[in-house]
Formats: C-alpha cells, structure tokens, sequence
C-alpha cells in the first residue's frame, strides 16, 4: 500500500497557481511536516522562495510545547526563518488587520484529531473569518483524521455551550478530515470566504493512522500517539471532573482514575455493562503535574483492541456512570474557568449540552440518552454529504 500524499505533498508538486507571485501566511505547528519529516513552513519557503511573510501559531504554540488549556503563547520570531509568528492562542484569537496585511493568502497546514473539542478547527474558523472581513484568500492542506471518516458519534452542541471548545453545532466525532471541516464551515454555515482546499491522495475514509505510512508527530504534548487520539473523543470528557484523564503521564487520555477509584468494585460494575472493542486494565499511576500531582492513582489503562466496535464517547460516559454510582461522595465536577469561559461547568461545554450531565446524574440508561440525539446526529451525517472529498 502507498503511504497517502498529504496536501502539503500535493502543493508542492503541483505549486498551483493561485499561489504564484502571492504574499504567503501560513498557520503550522511542530506535526506539519511531510512524511520525511520537512518541516510546512520550510518547504513553503524553499519551494515558493521570498514568498512568505509571516506565521501563526494555533493552540500548544508554534512548537507545540503549551501543557494545557489556558496557556497562552507569545509572539516571536521564527528561529530558522526570521520572520514573525503571531499566537492565535494568546492575546489574539482571530487574526487582526495589521497581522493579516503583510499578505494576499494563509495556507493552514495543521493535523486535527477529529473531535469536536479541539481547538485547532475553531482557530481555523476564525482564520476564514477574518479571511472574509479583509479581502484575503484561504487555503487549507488536508490531513488524514486519525479517528477515521466513517464513524460519527454523540449529540450535537447547542448554541448555548457555545464556546472556544465548540463553535459549530457538530457532533463529538465528526468524522471529517480538516479541509472537508473548512467546505462545511465556509458553505454550510455560511462564513463565504476565498478557499481553496488541497486534498490528499490515497486516503480512505476507513484507513487507521497506522495505515498511513505518515510519521504521527504530537499536534499536542497531550496527544502523544494515534492511540492516545482514538481514546481522545470520549476521555476528553475526564476535563470536565475530578478524575484524572492522564496528564501528567506518559498516556494522558489512554489511562485515567483518581485516589478515590477502587478498581475492583468498578471493575465489577463495567462488566455488567459490556464495553466493545476495548479492554480496562487496573493499574497505579502518579501524575506529575495537573489534577492529583504527586498522588498515587487507582484506575484504569484503555487498550483498544477492536477500532471499529470502540466507541469512545459511548464508552466514557459508561465509565463515567460508573465512578458516580460508587464514588458519590468523592466524585466532583470541575468547576470554571475552562477555555476562557468563567461560568459554565466545563464538563458542559466539553459534551455541548447540559442535558447530558443531567442524563448522568440521573442514571439514565445510556441507550436512552443516544436515542435521544439520533436525529441530530443523523441531520449532521446528511449536511456533511455534499462536503465529503474522499468516498
């Protein structure tokens, strides 16, 4: 099997057009690279020589080097190409005017992970926007999305958990890669800016990440492998209480737990609740920096063993009912700020509606709590359709 061609891969090759005699931004961080590991921002410069101006940073910083969320980075220079970055993650979080006039057109070459809580598609939103106010053109590399195309999952946000988390009203797993995001922001929900995409060739809607042939490079310090992604649309939830979802360890987002866990007892309780295509290992750790640093930790180690019948949000809010029926009195949700929101709980920005927390709470059955969101989820699947650039 070829490895898949990225978009930086095919801009490269086929140096369009629309590109030439142009002034250049370019929004990137450390994973956009090739598959040989060259880094976007350098073979844009040597490529398309004299052409680009200036650089933007998403979340994590140009380096992706930021822990956690609400750590902001600073302008700089480009070490290697001296020429300015401005953070969208810092006192900015929609290009300006003055940061947008040194150029004609921003290409935005970042790996998504395909949830709806990441950052990097809302920074890319404010980016088109931006785009549109002033004049300018916009051009999205696309990415494989490591959780797969097929897959869609969760209820889909309300306006009112509107947030830096969550702009658009998509589902938890979307199941869409980063261009195919930019088609559906920009027509469907009528942001109308200059765009054009560059898809990538021999991508399957299907194809895991390690059937890439691409290099995983972290777009996140906290997303360290394809493994840590799978688990990421559902474990994300864990930011929202007071368990630890794994920073802090070599596999944040792949173990989770709390000093209060007793193992065996929840191990009972998940068995009775019959979790596809992922087994729980019992096991201790100590995180070294965010929630219970230093302390030691009962709780769990996801391995995923059957891709296609784990269903990451479906399963952490079953683990999530678990915790609460036999750690009442321990278990807490977290409370502001989260993302530079001040008032509401972050577990309800985190999953868009407050009616799932609710839902828990009350020990709804979860079957029942899905069924729920089945037509929205249904309504997204049709609205992305026309949107979708691999079949």
């Amino acid at each position: 099997m070829k490895p898949v061609q990225t978009g930086i891969e095919t801009l490269i090759v086929e140096r369009p057009r629309i590109l030439q005699g142009k002034r250049l931004g370019l929004l990137v961080n450390a994973a956009s690279v090739d598959r040989k590991f060259h880094p976007t921002r350098i073979l844009i410069e040597n490529h398309f020589p004299g052409q680009l101006k200036v650089l933007f940073s998403p979340q994590h910083g140009l380096f992706s080097e930021k822990q956690d969320n609400m750590v902001p980075s600073d302008d700089l220079i480009d070490p290697l190409l001296n020429i300015p970055v401005f953070s969208l993650y810092g006192k900015e979080k929609k290009p300006t005017k003055d940061m947008l006039e040194k150029i004609d057109a921003l290409i935005i070459d970042l790996q998504d992970v395909g949830t709806r809580v990441y950052t990097f598609i809302y920074t890319m939103a404010l980016c088109m926007q931006a785009a549109r106010s002033h004049g300018k053109q916009i051009v999205v590399l696309d990415r494989p999305n490591p959780v797969g195309g097929n897959q869609t999952e969760g209820n889909c946000l309300i306006p009112e958990c509107a947030s830096f988390v969550g702009m658009y009203p998509i589902p938890m797993r979307h199941g869409l890669t980063i261009a195919e995001l930019a088609l559906f922001f920009n027509d469907h929900f009528s942001i109308g800016c200059e765009l054009t995409v560059v898809p990538m060739a021999g991508w399957k809607r299907d194809m895991s990440f390690h059937n890439t042939g691409l290099p995983w490079i972290a777009p996140s310090p906290n997303l360290p492998t394809p493994t840590s992604a799978l688990a990421y649309p559902g474990q994300v939830l864990w930011e929202g209480t007071n368990v630890s979802e794994g920073r802090g360890t070599t596999q944040p987002f792949e173990v989770f737990g709390a000093p209060f866990f007793d193992p065996a007892r929840l191990e009972v309780c998940l068995t009775e609740n019959k979790i596809a295509g992922v087994h729980l290992r019992p096991l201790v750790f100590e995180p070294t920096s965010n929630k219970w640093a230093g302390k030691s930790c009962n709780g769990f180690q996801l391995h995923i063993i059957d891709p296609i019948r784990y269903r990451p949000y479906r399963t952490t809010l079953t683990l999530l009912q678990a915790v609460i029926t036999l750690h009442a009195q321990s278990f807490k949700w977290k409370a502001p700020p989260y993302e530079y929101e001040f008032e509401k709980l972050p577990f309800d920005l985190i999953t868009g509606d407050p009616v799932v927390r609710k839902a828990i709470e009350e020990m709804e059955h979860l079957d029942d709590l899905e069924e729920n969101w089945q037509d929205d989820l249904k309504a997204f699947e049709e609205a992305r359709r026309p949107y979708l650039l691999y079949e």
